[in-house]
């Protein structure tokens, strides 16, 4: 062979291999390929060994993992005008390759921004102490909303998380006073309560020391009893009502004011 031959044959085979390290793609498992002849769309393939025909076949290359994206903080003004800062984190999929390359531009920067418009959207809707309460009922109102909007770009909201509420110094001030008036409002009705029930205890009491006489004679001991273990220098001795009515009682049976009135 001459020269000419070699130096032939070597430029046959460096062509080879560029055919072949054009032609030849290998997508893993959770990857899939946007393939395009000349420049119209001819499927979707993958994974595994992919054979493409060079300069006339292009792919692109389209990840089905879930993609977790943070959403910056947003100004939201609340519905009772309260202004917070507000930021979230967005969890989203896609689900048809070929309308994430072909339906939108930029499917990552086009779910950037709707999460963020729809989060000011959704929120400004509702009060402050909804959003610090009721989270999870706000999460899934965004990512429905996120997931009905997406879906023509073939892409599938798995799940919205809001991460932070951030207060300026005087509302965080003012919740901490309200929080301290509740808290004084349920010890004032805890001890009306129990003001109440200790009440009705004693007129339950009163009543059965008035169907048994000898009853109240029983806690007069009892209050003595008390009174002497205390240690204390004075004694009080309790007399009952029924002993000075026998001073205040006439010989003949009548009392002092019947006479008086008499």
């Amino acid at each position: 062979m001459t020269i000419l031959d070699n130096m032939a044959y070597a430029l046959l085979l460096v062509l080879a291999a560029v055919f072949i390290a054009a032609a030849v793609r290998i997508l893993r498992e959770y990857q899939r390929g946007v393939v395009f002849t000349l420049g119209r769309f001819t499927g979707v393939k993958g994974p595994g060994l992919i054979l493409l025909v060079p300069f006339v076949q292009q792919m692109v290359r389209v990840d089905l993992r879930v993609v977790v994206q943070d959403i910056p903080p947003q100004d939201v003004i609340s519905r009772d005008n309260v202004s917070v800062k507000v930021n979230a984190v967005l969890y989203f999929r896609i689900v048809d390759p070929e309308r994430a390359i072909i339906a939108v531009e930029d499917f990552m920067a086009a779910t950037s921004q709707l999460a963020q418009t729809t989060l000011r959207s959704v929120l400004g809707k509702h009060d402050l102490d909804e959003m610090l309460a009721e989270r999870d009922r706000l999460n899934a109102d965004i990512q429905e909303i996120l997931d009905q909007q997406t879906d023509a770009w073939g892409i599938k909201v798995t799940n919205v998380e809001i991460k932070h509420v951030d207060l300026n110094e005087s509302m965080i001030r003012a919740i901490a006073k309200q929080a301290e008036a509740e808290r004084l409002r349920r010890a004032k009705v805890i001890n009306a309560e129990g003001e109440q029930q200790a009440a009705e205890k004693l007129v339950e009491a009163g009543r059965a020391l008035a169907q048994e006489p000898q009853a109240m004679q029983l806690r007069y001991f009892a209050a003595l009893h008390d009174i002497a273990g205390e240690r204390s220098s004075t004694v009080v001795f309790p007399l009952p009502m029924d002993l000075l009515g026998h001073f205040t009682r006439r010989p003949d049976g009548g009392s002092e004011d019947k006479q008086g009135s008499d």
